[in-house]
C-alpha cells in the first residue's frame, strides 16, 4: 500500500480484511466546529474516530507531546486496531490533520499506514457512500513502541542551532513565523526558532485538498530555501501541521525527517530559548 491512496482505490477495498479506516479530523481549540460531532454526522463507512487530543501526553506542560507507549496502545486497541492491520487515515479539517495521525501511527510502529488524498471533502464531492452515528469498532490487540529516532526534543533542537547538518523547517503560516501576529496560546512569545525556514503546510496542497506531487511539491520546499532531499527537522505550533512536512518530504523520497515534539508550544513558552522574528 502506498503512503498516499486515492478515493477510487479506497472505495474498492472498503470491506478488505485487515484494513482499518480512521477519521483524524481535528480543529484548533476555540473554533466553532466539533470533530466528533461531525464524524457522527457523516463518515466513510467502517471508519472509527481517531481523537488526536486523546493520544497526547496530558501530563506534559505543553500541548501535543507524544504519549507513553501504553497510552497510545490503549487508544488504538479501543479503535479496533490490531498488530499487522493496514490503516488509512483521512480528515475534514483545514489543518489537514490526517498527516498527524499518519505520523503518530508510523512513530509507534505501524508498518502500513496511508493518507487518503483529498480526505472526506473529496470523498463527498464524488458522491461516495457515507455512514452516520458513532462507530463501534470492537477491541484490537495493538503493541506500541515509539521509534525515538523519528522525533527530537528541546535539548536536541538547541544543539541544532547554527549546525549545518539538518534543516529546521516551520509549517506555520508566514505571519506567525515572522512574529507579525500573536500566538493563539496565552503567554507565548511570537517568532520562530533561529535559522528555521518557513514552508507553510498549506503550500503542500492543491486547492482541492489533495497533495501536490513531483516538481510542484518540490518547489514548495525549494521556494523557501529548503532542500527536500537533505535531513530535516519539522516544527510548527504543537506538532500537528509539521506532520504534513514529514509526510510531504517522504512523498519526495526523503525518510530522514524528524519532528520536534513540543514545537513552538514548548520553545515559545520558554524564556531561555532564543527566538527570531522576520521572514526568512
Amino acid at each position: 500500500m502506498d503512503i498516499l491512496v486515492s478515493t477510487q482505490w479506497l472505495s474498492g477495498v472498503l470491506d478488505a480484511d485487515g484494513l482499518r479506516i480512521l477519521d483524524a479530523t481535528w480543529f484548533l481549540p476555540g473554533t466553532d466546529r466539533n470533530a466528533r460531532d461531525e464524524f457522527e454526522a457523516a463518515h466513510i463507512p467502517g471508519a472509527a474516530f481517531f481523537d488526536l487530543d486523546g493520544v497526547s501526553e496530558t501530563e506534559a506542560p505543553v500541548a501535543g507531546k507524544l504519549p507513553p507507549d501504553h497510552k497510545f496502545a490503549s487508544r488504538m486497541r479501543a479503535l479496533g486496531i490490531g498488530d499487522g492491520d493496514r490503516i488509512v487515515v483521512y480528515d475534514n479539517s483545514p489543518l489537514r490533520t490526517a498527516a498527524r495521525a499518519w505520523f503518530l501511527l508510523k512513530a509507534y510502529g505501524v508498518r502500513e499506514v496511508a493518507v487518503l488524498d483529498g480526505g472526506l471533502e473529496k470523498w463527498k464531492a464524488e458522491g461516495r457512500p457515507l455512514e452516520t452515528g458513532p462507530a463501534a469498532p470492537g477491541q484490537g490487540h495493538f503493541t506500541a513502541a515509539l521509534e525515538r529516532e523519528r522525533v527530537v526534543d528541546k535539548g536536541e533542537m538547541m544543539a541544532l542551532l547554527g549546525a549545518s547538518g539538518r534543516q529546521i523547517v516551520d509549517a506555520r503560516g508566514p505571519a506567525r513565523f515572522a512574529g507579525e501576529e500573536p500566538e493563539p496560546r496565552p503567554g507565548m512569545a511570537a517568532g520562530h526558532i533561529p535559522g528555521a525556514r518557513n514552508v507553510p503546510y498549506s503550500s503542500l496542497y492543491n486547492p482541492d485538498g489533495t497533495f501536490k506531487r513531483g516538481e510542484a511539491l518540490r518547489a514548495a520546499f525549494e521556494g523557501a530555501g529548503v532542500d527536500p532531499s537533505r535531513p530535516i527537522v519539522a516544527t510548527c505550533g504543537s506538532g500537528v501541521t509539521a506532520s504534513a512536512l514529514v509526510f510531504a518530504a517522504q512523498l519526495l523520497g526523503n525518510e530522514d525527517v524528524r519532528l520536534y515534539d513540543g514545537s513552538w508550544a514548548e520553545w515559545g513558552a520558554d524564556p531561555a530559548t532564543p527566538k527570531a522574528t522576520g521572514r526568512a
